[in-house]
Parts: structure tokens; sequence; C-alpha cells
């Protein structure tokens, strides 16, 4: 993937690759990839088409296709290619995808379909085979036949980027920080040094945590432990910032030091000293992955009036502005380093997977990502999940399925959501936010630290076809009660481990979460960390209306926000997936 942040000029590579005539093909399956260019004088429009197996098993697969139109801009988009083998499309999302014998036509969903010059589309499907998988050569866009040579690679005048440079992905090509301080946490466990050298990120959850904590250690011992565990090659470290005046309107376990007005105070003595830390030359070789103040700004569409789920301090945070104006100045003071990453909170699918919290939450998005002085080029990536359990990716039923002629939209756990996981959810919300006008290449993180859904639990296979209900909780990974459950979530597990550049359109897979942490207290505990006690951390709560009204599904016993919580760390273990 590549990007041009900042406004400066791109790279060598970038302005080669922007040259190219027309269509470049890359196919990959595994770790495998050959790359095609287009021959010259082919007809516009033409495109550049990225198709990855991103898991196979001995009769399936799935995969992913982002197509990058390099020719004229069109307002909707068909891709066809034709298997060699009996490959047949199944469960399609973000686009429509049908089959003729070994022909395939996937098109445009509504809100995709527009491309401009060098604008990119993502979608995904399952699919049936036997015998040999072998990935599609030959592409055409709206007709067009993407045909080439093989890409020579870089050459004497397009040299790899040098150590240290800026980068299209900060987790390709680099170990990622390992926080000693968690680190230790978890090989202290029975079983906890199986991944106690995992890299997991540093919540600065407070103005404090800039210096460090009870002794513990501040921004600036990480990051010159960072430069310890990079030697000579490249590390990133990823930080979690997180303190915004009134934070996390719609729950209490959470909530933060700072009042809904204090937005100065987030300014002067939150970012400010965070920005003149980061910014320090003895770190420029480091690249910082800043997740940008999660559960925020999608409150501002979800939880506000005349919404049943709204609260009165969501309410007075949307009008006030003060979320806009804080993540808008975080953007651009800590974007306007070269070495640093930004990239934004955007809920995830079981919150902002419906139509009426899709598309705005988009738009207030790029709100925030253009005020205070802000741009869109000072926004890397978004990630989705963070300390949430949504299921990577639901194997044993489709949005598309049907029972007894009973759309799986309308099964009480869907609910009709428009996405069934993280995976899909991320690629579409990344499709709609580069619609809107972010970059082309914009790249996506999920937090998969504890939404494996292993163990014993774990369905095999789809459900009874029943009724849909049948269908979708036998066949469903996800064992939360209720989709809208987040407190300490019983019976999940450690998720995919950490990676980078794991399927289309994703930077990496991280634990943005440390695993162990706790979301919140299971009773009222005084704290001077200005976090609150939220029933929905109550194993004993019979829930609201942002969760059906359902059992809270939380561990008992747990122990203020961020606090160690052995009972969940033996939890996720036991039930990780893959497992440990």
């Amino acid at each position: 993937m590549s990007r041009s942040r900042t406004g400066s000029a791109a790279p060598p590579s970038r302005r080669r690759t922007a040259l190219l005539a027309a269509c470049t093909l890359m196919a990959a399956t595994g770790a495998t990839a050959t790359a095609l260019t287009a021959q010259a004088g082919a007809a516009a429009p033409g495109c550049r088409v990225d198709y990855q197996v991103t898991n196979q098993w001995s009769t399936g697969f799935g995969a992913n296709v982002t197509v990058t139109n390099t020719g004229d801009p069109v307002s909707a988009w068909t891709l066809e290619w034709t298997y060699a083998g009996n490959q047949r499309i199944g469960q399609a999302w973000n686009a429509t995808a049908t089959q003729s014998g070994a022909v395939v036509t996937a098109r445009n969903a509504p809100y995709n379909g527009s491309l401009a010059t060098g604008a990119s589309a993502s979608f995904g499907f399952n699919a049936s085979y036997s015998g040999t998988n072998a990935v599609p050569t030959t592409f055409k866009l709206n007709g067009v036949t993407c045909n080439g040579v093989p890409d020579p690679g870089p050459g004497p005048t397009d040299p790899p980027p040098p150590t240290g440079s800026r980068v299209d992905n900060p987790y390709a090509g680099a170990k990622v920080y390992v926080n000693p301080e968690w680190s230790a946490k978890a090989a202290a466990e029975p079983g906890g040094s199986r991944i106690s050298n995992q890299p997991t990120g540093v919540w600065l959850d407070r103005i404090a945590a800039i210096n460090g904590v009870n002794g513990g250690m501040g921004l600036r011992a990480h990051l010159d432990e960072a430069l310890r565990q990079k030697g000579t090659g490249e590390l990133a470290i990823q930080l979690v910032i997180y303190n915004l005046p009134g934070r996390d309107c719609a729950a209490l376990a959470s909530n933060g030091e700072l009042g809904p007005t204090e937005i100065e105070k987030y300014r002067t003595q939150y970012i400010d000293p965070i920005a003149t830390i980061l910014a320090d030359p003895k770190y420029a070789g480091l690249r910082i992955v800043t997740t940008v103040e999660i559960d925020s700004l999608p409150n501002l569409v979800t939880n506000v009036s005349p919404r049943a789920t709204a609260t009165p301090n969501c309410d007075v945070m949307k009008a006030n502005g003060n979320y806009i104006k804080g993540v808008g100045y975080a953007l651009n003071k800590l974007g306007a380093i070269g070495n640093v990453y930004n990239y934004v909170d955007a809920g995830h699918h079981g919150w902002l997977g419906w139509d009426d919290n899709f598309g705005p939450s988009a738009e207030l998005f790029k709100q925030a990502a253009t005020s205070e002085g802000s741009t869109v080029s000072k926004v890397h990536g978004f990630i989705v999940n963070t300390a949430n359990y949504s299921a990577l990716k639901e194997d044993h039923f489709k949005i598309e399925d049907s029972v007894n002629g009973v759309s799986v939209r309308q099964s009480k756990w869907v609910d009709w959501n428009r996405y069934t996981d993280e995976l899909s959810y991320a690629q579409a919300m990344r499709a709609k936010l580069v619609s809107l006008g972010f970059d082309q290449n914009l790249g996506m993180l999920i937090d998969t630290s504890r939404n494996g859904w292993g163990g014993t639990a774990r369905p095999a296979g789809p459900g009874a076809t029943t009724n849909v209900d049948t269908y979708v909780n036998g066949g469903r990974y996800d064992r939360r009660i209720h989709l809208g459950n987040w407190c300490n979530q019983a019976g999940a597990g450690l998720g995919e481990r950490p990676k980078a550049a794991p399927a289309a359109g994703i930077d990496a897979y991280v634990w943005m979460k440390p695993p162990g942490e706790s979301d919140g207290s299971s009773s009222q505990i005084p704290n001077d960390e200005g976090k609150g006690f939220d029933r929905m951390c109550d194993p004993t709560y019979t829930g609201n209306a942002r969760n059906g009204n359902s059992m809270s599904g939380a561990l008992p016993n747990s122990p203020v926000a961020g606090h160690w919580f052995s009972a969940q760390f033996q939890e996720l273990m036991k039930n990780a997936h893959p497992a440990l």
C-alpha cells in the first residue's frame, strides 16, 4: 500500500507507480505474490487489482479483492475474471458477485461505485473449490482487460526507503514494541510466558501517565526502551491517545479525569507535552503509531438525542463540540511529526454496522479530521474493534443467507446489521472513508486481542436450519449474550496474533488492548483515576437499550478499568483461537 502524508512529495516508488499507463495486477496466496504492469497504450479505464486469498481449507477459501482505478473516473464499476478450476463464489460483501460457469462478475455496492482516477474499492467473498485453487491471471474493469508484463521491482532510480524514513505501512518489515510492564505481568501468570513476548498498546489514559504513574514507566521511558528493542532494524511502538474531555460519554467504567469543558487543559497539559516528547530527534528512527481517542466520535451519532440510546453526557459533548475539537487538535499536532502514524478509532461492526450509523459516523470522522487545522493527510488510517470482542471473521453464516425465506439480517443476533464480523466491516468502512476523500490507500488496524472465541464452545459448523435464529446462534463464533455487551466478557479468547498486512486494506492485526487489563469494575471501587462504575461490568445486571435488555455477560470480581485482572487473562488464554 502507498500513501503520501502531510502534503510532502511522494517518494520515488510512488511517483513511478503513478505514471503507469493502465493496469497493475497483484495476486497473492499466503505470502506469494506476483505483479503485472500494463502494456503501453492500454485503453482507459485502467486498473490495479490486489486479489488475496486470506484463508483456505480443504473445500473452500476466503479472498479479498481491491480494485484501483488508474484510468478515467467511473461512476460505477464491474470487475470480471475467469477461474481455471472449479471455484464457486458464495458469500460476498461490499460488492454483488455472480458466477456463470467459470466467469465471475463483481459489481459495486451502492456506496462504493464512484472511483476517481487513483481511487480504490475493496470487497471480499467466500468460495468453494476442490483440487487446486489457482489465482486468476486476467481481470477486466468495465470490459477493459488488464494485461501486462512482470513488474521489475525497484531499480537504480527506485530505491527502497532508507532506515527511519516514512513508510506506507509502519508494521511492514518492523518489530513491534513489547511493553515490559505488561510482559512482566503476563509472564507471572501460569502459562503466561506463551504470549508475554507479544506487542501491545501503551495507554496514555491520563495526564500523569505521560511521566509515569506510581513509579511506572512514562512515555519517555517507553520510547527509550523501544530504541533498545529496535537495535539496528525497524520498530513500531503503539500508543493509545485517550483522555478527551468528557471521555466515554455513553459508559461510566472508562470515564476520564477531564470534565466536558476542559478542552484547553486537554490541549496544553496532555496533547502538547506528548507531541513535544514524540518530536524529540532522539526518537526519529522509531515508527510511532498513535491510536486516537477510542470510543469517542461514534457516540455523537449513536448515543445522542433523539435516539433511544441517548445519554445526557453525549448530548453535552455533541453540543459543545469538544470531541471534534479534541480529536482534530490531536491529529494536527501529532500528525505534524514526520515519524508519527495517526490511526483514528472507528468503533466496530456491532456498533456502527447499521445503515443509520455507518455513513453518518464516516462523515463525522472526516469532520474531526479536518478540524482544528488538521487535514485528512494527517490520518494514516483507522482502527476497529479496540478493546472489543467482535469476531474477526464468521465462517458459518453470511449476511446474504436466508432460512425458510427469512434473511439472516432478521435474526435476533444480526438485527438488520450489514456486517457479520470485523474484517468485512473494516474493509467496508475503509472504502467509505476513501470515497469521502481520505487517502485512497488508507490502512486499517483490527484489534484481535480478545476476539478469538475458541475453546470447547467454538462451533465447528453452521447451526440448525430450524429457523434463522437457530442457524445463526448455532454457528456463530462470537458467544456473547448480545452484540452490545462489551465489559470483561465470559468465554472470550485471544484472537489472531499480531501480524502485518494480513488482508487487503488491513495494515495489521494488533493487540491494542493488553490482554488481562480490565474493562471496568464489577462493583463500585473508589479511585483517583476518574473511572466510574458501569453496570455493564456487573454480572448480575439485566441490561439496557444498548444491549437489548440482556444480561451483561461480564466476569465477576473485576477491578477498575486498566488494572490487572488475572481471571480474565486466564480465560483469554484458555479460549484462544488459534489455540496456544
